[in-house]
């Protein structure tokens, strides 16, 4: 989403090696390659042919990338993270599978303020990562259900940050930390993603999907900006609706209250927000 860096610093393999794998650690390979068209369809083919629960594939430079709703999302050299994980959680119900990306969003939050305190950084319902006082998109979030060998679930998750772009290249509705004056470093800044996605999805799994049992629910509503704020809600097929942001239900799903006073559950869809929520920003 922004012009290449013009002397982009690679990210330091080994650091990364050293603190997310080993006996402790909750993933079991992590791959970084110079440049791909897209980590998730790498992930996904890697999936099929036999790659582990614990997958991790990161890029220096990802030419090809996809956010939701077939978005694309380019990830210039040095400039932004690009990283994909496999889950294969089994014993999760289906139903609760659309937490996922959702943790993952909780997950980039908390990295978020683990590097950059004092950073205003929130998430607009599902999993976009909102940065600085204007609330423009740091990063995007996309899940999607894939095979594995072996049968059962598999779930890939990428992630498209923007860490290092500077103010003036990037679209008006984009930012990154560098742009809002919070420089941080990309592998200090994967590392702590990397960890808190692997701790969140392992109290995630281990209360069987329950969103509420693991607290994911409780961390959502505290770092979703969404919640109290008036919404547009652009639906698929080109409806939309206008509301309150109120909840979001044990599925995750988003409880919009319109003006008559009907309650709405989406499921999927495009927000906007109109008014931002009267409530203090995490």
């Amino acid at each position: 989403m922004s012009s290449p860096s013009s002397d982009p610093v690679p990210y330091d393999v080994h650091a990364l090696r050293h603190a997310l794998l080993g006996p402790a650690g909750r993933w079991t390979q992590l791959d970084v390659v110079d440049e791909t068209g897209s980590t998730n369809a790498d992930l996904t083919a890697a999936a099929l042919a036999g790659a582990p629960d614990g997958s991790v594939l990161v890029t220096e430079h990802q030419t090809s990338g996809r956010g939701r709703l077939d978005r694309g999302w380019e990830s210039p050299r040095g400039s932004g993270i690009a990283v994909s994980v496999l889950w294969r959680p089994e014993g999760v119900p289906a139903e609760r599978l659309g937490w996922l990306p959702m943790l993952a969003g909780v997950a980039l939050l908390d990295a978020v303020h683990e590097v950059a305190p004092g950073l205003e950084a929130g998430l607009k319902w599902p999993n976009d990562l909102l940065l600085g006082a204007q609330r423009r998109k740091g990063a995007g979030i996309l899940a999607e259900m894939t095979p594995v060998s072996g049968g059962g679930p598999g779930v890939v998750v990428g992630l498209g940050v923007n860490v290092g772009a500077p103010e003036g290249t990037l679209p008006p509705t984009a930012t990154s930390p560098a742009a809002e004056g919070y420089p941080v470093d990309r592998t200090a800044l994967l590392i702590a993603l990397v960890r808190n996605l692997g701790e969140r999805e392992a109290a995630w799994r281990a209360a069987a999907g329950d969103a509420d049992e693991s607290g994911l629910r409780g961390d959502y509503r505290a770092g979703c900006l969404s919640l109290g704020s008036e919404v547009r809600v652009e639906l698929p097929g080109g409806s939309a609706i206008v509301g309150i942001a109120e909840d979001v239900d044990t599925s995750g799903q988003l409880l919009v209250l319109e003006p008559d006073g009907r309650r709405r559950s989406v499921a999927a869809g495009d927000i906007v927000h109109l008014r931002p929520a009267d409530r203090p920003e995490s």
